[in-house]
């Protein structure tokens, strides 16, 4: 499995980066940019294109496929032919977008245009001439590829950009750990974790889950000096499965006794994910209950929704409810309840509704009507709902102990639980 090459296109669809691909002719990237800007068109709404694209052969390469992805206003095709997996493709695609994040931070057209020369480099060093993701380990990249700063850039427009290198390495891949430069030194030595897990549901008309899962990921921000070696203890991961780890964790250690044993690599990584399944319960509760109805008539409806807490010592921040009201949909108006705001967007036809804090087993309601260029409207028929719960885990997962061996200080260990949930509520 190989892939072909990578494109990187800016709001309006045109190409602001492109990698070198592999045998083919000049006009194989521009007939599958050409593609995927014929099926954003053709598609009623950018997110229902298909995201693996076929491309028929032209009689200048043969048949082959795009991948594509969307971040913020740019769009990342992954290029492919032959037997290669889409998922292989989307899988390079995460890991790259998130390579640009720690180097550039927010992602825009902008920033990559005014450092061209750093996303050359990252994609000589990830991807190498045969197709194959190379070096992706944000530490040992930096120590090839050196981010960008303005020291950095004056340096290089004076000619003498050897000395803008700050690493103590005398080579890049100095470290025996690839994930963990050499030499690394904090006047304060801290660790941080964040539990950070997102429920997702389907909800029937009646209140009865459908189905429901909790899936998580352990954030870790690492300032420790030297090489440390930890151990990671919880009081309850039990009922964790379908777990995924960073490459610095012992596999081992975690199939004896679900502790985690690993040299870190130095600054923020994900060192966990995992799926939540409650023993005992089928489903994991939804944290709110949404009473709605919806009645359409001729070219408009009305629609009636209330929402109420079902927790008893946690706030419910950043509620957004949505519906979409189909196609024809012109115009919205409601009447809320106090503390909350609505609104309707006419491109994407999708009515709003945002509650900043559902405090503990509080109500909201909101009424109104909308209007439609169709005879007969057809609404979604299932609301979705987002919110957030700080200071929370769905699975009550919790850092029992953190062990260092192989250094001689004591650390500061900081550890914070936040939730989310994307829930379909159906009416």
């Amino acid at each position: 499995m190989a892939i072909d090459g990578l494109v990187i296109l800016d709001s309006t669809g045109r190409p602001i980066v492109q990698s070198g691909f592999r045998s083919t002719s000049p006009a194989y990237p521009l007939l599958h940019i050409e593609a995927l800007n014929d099926a954003l068109s053709k598609a009623p709404r950018p997110a229902d294109a298909d995201p693996v694209l076929y491309v028929p052969n032209t009689g200048i390469d043969g048949p082959s496929a795009c991948c594509h992805v969307k971040r913020g206003e740019l769009r990342f095709l992954g290029l492919m032919s032959g037997d290669t997996d889409p998922l292989y493709v989307f899988a390079f695609l995460e890991t790259f977008i998130s390579i640009l994040r720690d180097y550039f931070g927010q992602l825009s057209a902008e920033t990559l245009k005014e450092n061209f020369d750093v996303v050359y480099q990252l994609l000589e060093e990830t991807l190498d001439a045969g197709g194959h993701p190379s070096t992706t380990s944000i530490n040992a990249l930096k120590d090839i590829v050196l981010p960008p700063s303005l020291l950095s850039k004056v340096l290089s427009v004076a000619g003498v950009s050897g000395l803008a290198s700050p690493g103590t390495n005398s080579h890049p891949f100095a470290s025996p750990i690839p994930w963990r430069k050499v030499g690394v030194r904090y006047n304060s030595n801290e660790i941080f974790f964040d539990v950070a897990e997102e429920l997702k549901a389907v909800v029937n008309k009646n209140g009865g889950i459908i189905v429901s899962s909790v899936w998580g990921k352990v954030h870790t921000n690492c300032r420790l000096s030297g090489t440390p070696d930890l151990l990671l203890s919880f009081s309850n991961a039990q009922p964790l499965t379908d777990c995924s780890f960073h490459p610095c964790v012992r596999l081992q250690r975690w199939s004896r006794d679900k502790n985690l044993s690993f040299v870190p690599p130095d600054g923020r990584f994900i060192l966990m994910e995992y799926k939540y399944t409650p023993g005992g319960v089928h489903h994991v509760a939804v944290p709110f209950a949404l009473k709605a109805s919806v009645d359409c008539e001729v070219n408009g409806g009305s629609f009636d929704v209330a929402l109420t807490s079902r927790l008893t010592t946690k706030v419910l921040e950043n509620m957004n409810v949505e519906l979409y009201l189909g196609e024809g949909a012109t115009s919205a108006s409601c009447v809320v309840s106090n503390n909350t705001s609505w609104n309707f967007d006419p491109r994407t036809r999708i009515l709003h509704w945002n509650i900043k804090a559902v405090s503990p087993s509080s109500s909201f309601s909101l009424k109104g009507t909308f209007s439609s260029t169709a005879e007969q409207p057809r609404p979604s028929h299932a609301f979705r709902a987002r919110f957030e719960i700080p200071q929370h885990s769905f699975s009550s997962l919790k850092v029992d102990q953190l062990k260092i061996t192989g250094e001689m200080y004591k650390p500061y260990k900081g550890v914070r639980g936040r939730s989310t949930g994307d829930v379909e509520w159906r009416w």
